[in-house]
């Protein structure tokens, strides 16, 4: 080898592999496939080959079991989806019925003002004793009652005269 000449040099190491360095900036292409292939595969028992076998094939029941499972899990991923749509649509409709109840309450509400503040409480005093002759009540005339809830009284019998 020449001084200007950058080489490469070969060495064989002790275990056997081929090693190479370089004396400079050019190197060999190594040809990575050629030392796996010639790698001594490593011996595997014959259990371990035997289940690699069994895996690698399918028998027809597992088969028919993979192909049921996707079946039924498609069906009740369908039906899923049907029901979120039916829920979704029914919530959808519960919203506009809502909105029409508060739309009618309002309307309700303006109606009852309107009406309650066209009616002249004086005027039905006069007409109810005026002319239709009703009268205030008397100290006996006025009986009390004693409930449990404030919201009704239940009358089980006659009221006494």
């Amino acid at each position: 080898m020449a001084s200007t000449q950058r080489a490469v040099n070969r060495n064989r190491m002790t275990d056997g592999r081929n090693r190479y360095y370089v004396q400079g900036s050019a190197v060999r292409k190594f040809d990575v496939t050629k030392e796996i292939e010639s790698r001594p595969q490593k011996r595997i028992s014959n259990t371990a080959r035997k289940n690699r076998e069994r895996a690698k094939h399918m028998s027809a029941g597992y088969v028919l079991f993979l192909c049921a499972a996707l079946v039924v899990t498609g069906f009740i991923l369908v039906n899923y989806i049907g029901l979120q749509s039916d829920i979704t649509s029914s919530v959808k409709h519960i919203s506009a019925l809502e909105k029409q109840l508060n739309d009618l309450k309002l309307a309700n509400d303006e109606e009852y003002s309107r009406i309650t503040s066209s009616v002249n409480l004086e005027e039905v005093k006069r007409i109810a004793l005026q002319e239709l002759g009703m009268q205030y009540a008397k100290e006996g005339q006025i009986i009390s009652f004693q409930s449990e809830n404030n919201d009704y009284v239940k009358q089980m019998a006659d009221i006494p005269q």
